[in-house]
């Protein structure tokens, strides 16, 4: 089933470390070779083995049309053809930017870079250097790139500075970073009480890193307020849920408004692109207009900008879009629960708009300490055995799923009706 694969893993990691490009492509945490996929089409993933999957991972978010958008893909082509990038300003540019801009009472301007670390990595220097001040808060669980001063783990107190989670990142680099738990507010406070300094406190409002696990209500208003008191900025990393959770991400379904907005993923419908914005007074500390320097020879790539554009236009005009997503969501986690109960098997569900997850455990998740404590070998067969019969969900326990338009109500039936098959073994292996 499988064999063009294993030859093709092998031969990929002669070359390429660990065979992947991304750590968690190779499947270590579920097992089994990756498929390799030859093309994308609509709601399916068609691998070079010729096994077709229901993809429920979309490139980890950005696809809400499928794979080969015909309007997407029409406008891509259109501009490929008068270049692949310039290192100069185009129009695509500031129209992409006042699409966004448009749909934000709190942001001003936005300034767009070639991923999600970069995004989150400049709007961290940029909180620092209009604050004056030096730490960061970020939370265990919570991805916001690989730049070193965000790769930190735990320390041995309640709220700690953190240290190095990966050799290569000096300590110096991390002992700015405060670390305490998602959704704890006497971790977040204490963060405060022990730092003066704290530039900013950068969240994933709806975290997608360790599955999905939304902050509560409580914790992002306390989020808010301990910046407010401290002179600190509060960012939301939306790389993950922005334009995906709902048309303004997490940000339209909160009360909550964050100082500075990191988006990636979506705003490029697939292609590499990234972008953080603020109101006009924080992004005028950035170069040129300020000291603040970032800079990047292909941000705002010409492609990236085109499909970005024809998708958000796209979404805009329709934004029942997200209505029909969510209910395909709900069906979907509450089918395997349903199934999963049946078959006496404790299974968590939630969702987001377009984003669901799902742990096997006793109690809802609401930290990456808890996640921890869930069924990770359950989830690698659950995975495993989903993937033999051709529904493709995301190789991590700690990872979130995606709805496209292009997946039908019938296959979210036949995917709960095989998970049904598939719950039946996992009972009587526990």
């Amino acid at each position: 089933m499988f064999k063009k694969s294993i030859k093709a893993y092998k031969e990929a990691c002669e070359v390429i470390p660990g065979g992947v490009d991304s750590p968690v492509r190779a499947f270590k945490s579920v097992g089994g070779t990756p498929p390799f996929i030859k093309k994308g089409e609509g709601a399916y993933l068609f691998d070079i083995d010729g096994n077709a999957y229901v993809d429920f991972v979309q490139s980890w978010g950005p696809l809400i049309f499928g794979h080969c958008d015909k309007d997407i893909e029409k406008a891509v082509i259109k501009t490929v053809k008068k270049g692949l990038s310039f290192g100069a300003p185009t129009l695509l540019e500031t129209e992409l930017a006042q699409e966004i801009v448009s749909m934000y009472k709190n942001i001003d301007k936005i300034r767009f870079v070639s991923s999600g670390t970069e995004a989150t990595m400049s709007a961290i220097r940029l909180a620092r250097g209009v604050t004056n001040k030096n730490d960061i808060v970020k939370f265990e669980g919570c991805y916001h790139g690989h730049s070193d001063s965000l790769l930190v783990q735990a320390g041995s107190g309640m709220a700690t500075f953190g240290s190095p989670s990966s050799p290569g990142v000096p300590a110096d680099l991390t002992k700015h970073t405060l670390l305490c738990e998602y959704n704890n507010i006497s971790q977040l406070e204490k963060c405060f009480e022990e730092s003066s300094d704290i530039a900013c406190i950068i969240i994933e409002p709806i975290a997608g890193n360790m599955g999905l696990v939304p902050a509560t209500n409580e914790f992002l208003e306390k989020c808010r307020e301990l910046c407010n008191k401290h002179g600190a900025l509060l960012i939301f990393d939306e790389v993950m849920s922005g334009f995906r959770a709902s048309l303004k991400g997490a940000s339209g379904i909160l009360n909550i408004q964050a100082d500075i907005l990191t988006f990636g993923k979506v705003i490029g419908a697939g292609m590499p692109v990234g972008a953080f914005a603020a109101s006009k007074e924080i992004m005028s500390h950035l170069s040129p207009e300020g000291k603040i320097y970032q800079a990047g020879t292909l941000s705002g790539n010409p492609v990236a900008m085109a499909a970005g554009l024809e998708s958000l236009k796209k979404l805009k005009a329709n934004p029942k879009i997200y209505e029909d997503l969510s209910k395909k969501a709900i069906k979907l986690v509450n089918g395997l629960k349903e199934v999963a109960t049946k078959n006496g098997i404790a299974l968590q569900v939630n969702t987001r708009g377009s984003m669901f997850g799902f742990f096997f455990c006793e109690e809802e998740p609401k930290n990456f300490k808890e996640v921890g404590k869930c069924n990770f070998e359950r989830f690698a067969t659950f995975h495993r055995e989903m993937l033999k019969h051709g529904f493709y969900f995301a190789c991590s326990q700690y990872e979130a799923g995606f709805i496209c338009t292009k997946i039908t109500n019938k296959m979210i039936e036949n995917c709960i009706k095989t998970a049904d098959k598939v719950m039946k073994g996992l009972k009587n292996n526990a």
